[in-house]
């Protein structure tokens, strides 16, 4: 008779240890990033995953505040927005629209943010952009072996990585199950990718505008950028400097600032 295993799951659809393989693999099979194995006894295994690990990376974030939990090595908040002003129901956005992408990511006492803007683009566009940018940001500073935890209120981008879009478009040679094309392809491919480097990523999604300070910050700080930016005036474009965003007026980098003090963020 075989011997009992213990089938731990650090990162997966839903994380912690399971007693059959069937129900393992309906939490690994097709994930980006799933971490996961066997063990002869139930400690070991609790061990490979700590104690704390077992979290539903589908469930709805209950609006915790912006303190970084212990749970996580890292707490990255990202967000993206567009103003379709004068748009009808159903068309597309404008050349002239605004859209912007904001992330702020928590490392114990640092506290890094930036955000970018572009003209004409869509708000899931700039949802995938916020979050590629800021896993290109922690792979850069060689965090991809942390434990982060990563809070949006995209539901647009959550689904295409949890459960497991992404997957199945790559080995249909990036199409649809239809054969429809991907919208945001050149985007969604470079998401996989970084995804790819990343050993315990957990995702979390959280109504917007409502009282997630993480997720107001950034929604904030990306509207801040939408205000500065002009498509006629070369002197208000964007850039960012010391991972804060920076624009030509002063006045809005230190409103930037002064948010960031306000939520202890910065002093």
């Amino acid at each position: 008779m075989a011997s009992k295993k213990f089938y731990a799951v650090k990162s997966g659809r839903k994380t912690g240890v399971f007693t059959t393989w069937p129900e393992t693999e309906s939490q690994v099979k097709g994930f980006s990033g799933a971490i996961y194995k066997s063990f002869k006894t139930l400690g070991e295994a609790e061990d490979f995953i700590g104690k704390s690990g077992k979290k539903n990376i589908n469930s709805v974030d209950k609006n915790k505040p912006v303190q970084s939990s212990t749970d996580y090595e890292l707490t990255v908040y990202t967000d993206g927005g567009s103003r379709n002003n004068g748009n009808v129901a159903g068309q597309h956005v404008k050349s002239d629209d605004k859209a912007a992408w904001a992330y702020l990511i928590l490392h114990g006492n640092h506290r890094y943010a930036n955000s970018a803007g572009e003209f004409g683009a869509t708000n899931n566009r700039m949802e995938i952009m916020a979050l590629v940018k800021a896993l290109a940001f922690l792979k850069s500073k060689k965090y991809n072996y942390s434990k982060i935890k990563c809070v949006l209120d995209s539901k647009y981008v959550l689904d295409a990585i949890t459960k497991g879009w992404l997957n199945g478009w790559k080995k249909r040679g990036w199409k649809k199950s239809n054969g429809a094309e991907i919208k945001n392809l050149a985007l969604f491919k470079q998401l996989d990718l970084l995804l790819s480097v990343f050993t315990n990523v957990n995702f979390v999604w959280t109504k917007g505008h409502a009282n997630n300070e993480g997720n107001n910050f950034v929604d904030n700080l990306l509207n801040q950028t939408m205000d500065n930016m002009n498509i006629n005036d070369s002197k208000n474009s964007i850039d960012s400097q010391n991972n804060i965003v920076e624009n030509k007026d002063s006045a809005s980098v230190e409103s930037i600032k002064d948010n960031l003090r306000k939520i202890g963020l910065l002093k």
